[in-house]
């Protein structure tokens, strides 16, 4: 790419300045090649750069705006290779590298990145910014007349009549800036590709990494003032109490009552078991109850990642459980009187659901970071679901690291989801044998017996265990289909609330797991094709 008339090869490095200076091209426009047969856009806004020099000029208060918006010393990056060995004997040297290196990248303009560098560092040190301050730090730096004098400095303060566009005007030197760097990233994507050594996917997760950089070096955390956060904490409170909001989204269990009223955006909630316990069972009944009304007066986005199912078998599982309808006498041709109809019915009811059914196997936690993030651009999600997390790959480099290790990347990745995209991530996992070992039938899990790593209850914000005997609900057993199977919710952690255990009753014929309060209807009737009993489930 061409820039101001030059290859961008022979742009000197970041804060580097040109001497003498060549004339800088019209902002956002092209420039011609030597030959002058084709044109190079400039990805750059200069008219924009030197308002915003000219803003900080006139009016030094306006530091905090940019700096909020394009950056200081905490998002500077460190030089690299000798230079950062050099300038970490100093860190003075330090700082000053870290400037220069935020300058460069953020102004496309060398004289106006050495500005800015400068306005940086004498911020920094409490110096007052104005044109006779900048005279004297370049002279000091014998760096005026490379800039263009003080003449320069003057005709860039009389460049704007006013300061009140100082934060659009940043918002759209960062985004000329983030761009410039995904062109920089993606060009070197491009040299991994042609210089591959041979594991793609180990390519794909690398390439990713480096463009997730980019945004996570120009997006800020944002800093609230408490002021604030307590008047709209305040008005949340007021709504919740009014009945206007939600304080969670509701699963349909009597353990929203432990976990404060349902899963809470930004927060990750672990349901762990034992294999062939109902793990699965479970999220997909949590799913349908939440998928399957409006809540809030809308319907919710839920979006499902199953990494040991296909996303027909899914459906099926939902369906059946909907309908209220075996699965296996489907498979088996055993259908009764009815069954049809009801499966027809339930089609119709779960037509309306906003759900999304990602069944890739083994995915990285990029991989469905990424998704998760599209899906949410495109209609913003209430909830995700992961089936289950010790499938997952955390997408790094392979290494000599443990399995544990990876394990806490992945957990560590799946709760940034959740604060990124503001939405509860329901994580399923499993538990290790040691519940199972020398134990009677009747011990709980505990959080130690989260499989694979102790990241796990670290970063969950909830961690409800299920558990039931397994022996009791063989399919073959008439008694564990017609009136259900004793299980049980165990919230063992909650960050910000009760712990306690809640009884179920699971129909492992309907894969279903109701509440003991729960009575039949007069529509509903057992797997065997039995009345419906008015009994508790």
């Amino acid at each position: 790419m061409m820039s101001g008339g030059g290859n961008i090869n022979d742009v000197p490095a970041p804060g580097d300045l040109p001497s003498p200076p060549e004339p800088q091209g019209p902002s956002r426009k092209t420039v011609s090649s030597k030959s002058g047969s084709s044109a190079v856009p400039v990805y750059a806004d200069i008219d924009t750069e030197r308002a915003v020099i000219a803003a900080l000029m006139i009016d030094p208060s306006c530091i905090s705006t940019v700096v909020s918006i394009l950056g200081g010393l905490a998002s500077a990056q460190p030089p690299q290779d000798g230079r950062r060995k050099k300038a970490a004997a100093d860190p003075e040297n330090l700082k000053k590298e870290m400037f220069r290196n935020l300058a460069g990248m953020v102004f496309h303009d060398l004289k106006y990145a050495a500005i800015y560098e400068a306005i940086l560092e004498m911020t920094d040190k409490g110096i007052a910014v104005d044109i006779l301050s900048l005279t004297s730090h370049f002279e000091r730096i014998k760096r005026l007349d490379v800039i263009g004098g003080q003449d320069f400095l003057i005709d860039t303060q009389a460049a704007i009549a006013s300061t009140a566009n100082i934060e659009s005007w940043c918002v759209n030197l960062r985004d000329y800036a983030m761009l410039r760097e995904m062109i920089r990233t993606c060009s070197g994507a491009l040299d991994m590709c042609k210089n591959f050594p041979g594991n793609i996917k180990s390519l794909l997760d690398s390439v990713e990494s480096e463009i997730f950089k980019v945004r996570n070096r120009f997006v800020q955390p944002e800093i609230r003032e408490l002021r604030t956060l307590l008047e709209e904490t305040f008005q949340t409170f007021m709504d919740v109490i009014d009945r206007k909001i939600e304080p969670g989204l509701p699963t349909g269990y009597p353990v929203d009552h432990l976990i404060g009223g349902g899963l809470k955006p930004g927060e990750m909630f672990v349901l762990a078991a034992r294999p062939s316990i109902g793990k699965t069972a479970m999220a997909l009944n949590i799913v349908r109850n939440i998928v399957m009304k409006d809540i809030g007066g809308i319907r919710k986005n839920v979006l499902f990642f199953s990494l040991e199912m296909s996303a027909e078998q899914v459906t099926q599982r939902m369906l059946c459980t909907e309908a209220k309808v075996p699965l296996s006498s489907i498979m088996d041709r055993n259908l009764k009187p009815g069954d049809i109809q009801q499966l027809t019915q339930a089609i119709s009811r779960m037509k309306d659901a906003h759900l999304f059914i990602d069944s890739t196997a083994a995915i990285s936690v990029f991989e469905l970071r990424a998704k998760a993030r599209k899906i949410n651009d495109q209609q913003k999600l209430d909830l995700i679901v992961i089936d289950y997390l010790q499938l997952m790959k955390s997408g790094e480099p392979a290494g000599n690291e443990s399995r544990q290790v990876e394990v806490s990347a992945i957990s560590g990745g799946l709760k940034k989801l959740a604060k990124d995209l503001g939405v509860p991530v329901l994580v399923l996992a499993q538990l290790n044998r040691e519940l199972e070992k020398g134990q009677s039938a009747k011990a709980l899990p505990k959080l130690s017996h989260l499989r694979e790593s102790g990241a796990i209850e670290q970063d969950a914000d909830v961690v409800v265990f299920l558990h039931r005997n397994r022996d009791d609900a063989k399919e073959q057993n008439p008694e564990a289909n017609r009136a259900g199977v004793e299980a049980k919710l165990i919230v063992e952690k909650n960050r910000n609330g009760k712990t306690g255990i809640v009884e179920l009753k699971f129909f492992p014929a309907l894969m279903e797991f109701r509440t003991i309060e729960h009575r039949y209807s007069d529509s509903d009737r057992s797997p065997e094709g039995k009345p419906a009993e008015n009994t508790p489930k």
